[in-house]
């Protein structure tokens, strides 16, 4: 075991791919010698030279475009976007070429792109830098979506997407990128598209991925002084979701909260409340609720913490569900 941040830890689950993997290859705006604008690939350029770690001019669809004809040139490329809010000059490529060519060539061609995106809030930061679109890709078949809330899950979900043969995107929690955890370098962190039941309890579930797992666990904590037992579930991957483990928990708890940063209106939450309505509705005590940011543009920086779900807006849900 060793103690990495989340952003250690995806600079070595990358660093690990470029030595095990010489197919592998990283390209995007300042990844090189600046090592991103969050260093996440530090040092690879100095290690692994500049055509595996490669500085691309400030153009993301063409470095989605590019990553696609790599790909298909039987390389494995990862895509880094600087920030959330950025991706959308490639969301076309993404969204009516990555996603679509497996299906399209009925299998014949395989798109092995990983795209890495920084996003959600809550670090103070300008218009289109504190963005959560990732419903936006989830509504798109044939994209894989995961995004790791620990150092463990950062280091091996980082590699298991380079070794997919279908396009994946994962989100990056920003603000959590200095959260320091411990990581098992030899024992991988198991399927990165099933989710994990981080906390056990048997009154309430919170679903949560990516940033708001810490909030999850800590609302539960502060529960349970109140003499709740809250279960709380790391959903990890948003495409495909597991709901399978996410059905189970709410037949053992009867009670279901879905939290996330993005707006609640048209997000992930919406989907999995349906879902369980659908498969667990007669173990529902309580409907299931949301807990999400508003449904407006992004607020600036000195209002953002109004704006993101936080601890006590997840007790006062939890106060909602057990008072219905």
């Amino acid at each position: 075991m060793t103690t990495m941040t989340i952003a250690k830890a995806i600079n070595a689950g990358l660093r690990r791919s470029l030595e095990e993997n010489p197919k592998s290859l990283l390209i995007g705006e300042d990844i090189g010698r600046l090592g991103g604008v969050y260093r996440i690939t530090d040092g690879l350029q100095a290690d692994f030279g500049a055509d595996r770690v490669i500085d691309s001019p400030l153009a993301e669809s063409g470095i989605i475009g590019t990553c696609i004809g790599m790909a298909l040139r039987g390389y494995r490329p990862v895509a880094e976007i600087q920030f959330d809010g950025f991706v959308f000059p490639g969301y076309n490529q993404i969204t009516t070429q990555l996603a679509k060519m497996r299906a399209r060539s009925e299998g014949r061609l395989t798109v092995p792109v990983v795209i890495r995106i920084p996003y959600g809030g809550g670090i103070g930061s300008v218009e289109h830098h504190s963005e959560s679109p990732e419903a936006l890709f989830a509504h798109t078949a044939g994209l894989r979506i995961i995004t790791p809330s620990n150092a463990q899950d950062a280091y091996w979900m980082t590699q298991q997407a380079i070794e997919c043969d279908d396009p994946v995107i994962v989100f990056e929690p920003k603000r959590r990128y200095w959260l320091k955890g411990e990581v098992d370098t030899e024992r991988p962190a198991g399927d990165p598209f099933q989710a994990q039941v981080v906390r056990e309890g048997h009154q309430a579930t919170i679903v949560a991925f990516g940033p708001m797992v810490p909030v999850a666990l800590a609302a539960a904590d502060a529960a349970e002084e109140d003499g709740y037992s809250i279960e709380v579930v790391d959903l990890r991957s948003i495409s495909p979701i597991d709901f399978d483990t996410v059905v189970a928990s709410v037949e053992k708890t009867g009670r279901l909260i879905v939290t996330h940063e993005a707006p609640t209106f048209g997000g992930i939450g919406g989907e999995i409340a349906s879902r369980v309505s659908e498969r667990a509705f007669l173990s529902l005590e309580a409907p299931v609720l949301r807990v999400g940011g508003f449904h407006m543009p992004y607020p600036v920086a000195k209002v953002e913490e109004d704006y993101l779900p936080d601890i006590d807006k997840l007790l006062e849900a939890l106060d909602r569900l057990f008072t219905y």
